[in-house]
């Protein structure tokens, strides 16, 4: 980017973008996570994972992306999950309490009749980065 202030994003602890955007952009102190699937590194696709096991995978893609931004879950602002089939909203809150913890940002479930590949969950996000450490250094996730 041409833009010293706009940084892209690019964690191999997560999979690369499949298309023409970056896995996120910082700006202002803000992370802007684009949409992930349960893709995992180096593996092929498999859409027919279950529910539980893909919404962990894209929650642990989420995480390294949220890590390498200078930011981390207990700093998410705001997230977007994607999901197919009102059948996996139950699991969908109760693995998403459970990952999250304490931490409540604001959320939207959108329920959606499919997703790229014939995944069933993918979730974008909005978090604060951690504040510079006084010494003016980046902080470390």
């Amino acid at each position: 980017m041409s833009d010293p202030d706009i940084l892209p994003v690019l964690t191999a602890g997560a999979p690369a973008p499949g298309g023409h955007y970056t896995q996120a952009i910082v700006h202002g102190g803000l992370v802007y996570v684009s949409g992930q699937l349960p893709t995992v590194v180096g593996a092929p696709h498999d859409p027919g994972a279950p529910f539980e096991t893909q919404l962990r995978r894209v929650l642990a893609n989420l995480d390294a992306i949220l890590a390498a931004s200078g930011s981390g879950p207990d700093r998410l602002l705001k997230v977007t999950a994607y999901i197919v089939g009102g059948a996996n909203w139950p699991a969908f809150n109760r693995l998403y309490a459970e990952h999250l913890g304490e931490t409540r940002p604001a959320r939207s479930v959108v329920p959606v009749p499919e997703l790229h590949y014939g995944y069933l969950v993918e979730i974008d996000a909005i978090a604060a980065q951690r504040p510079a450490s006084p010494s003016g250094t980046e902080p470390t996730a």
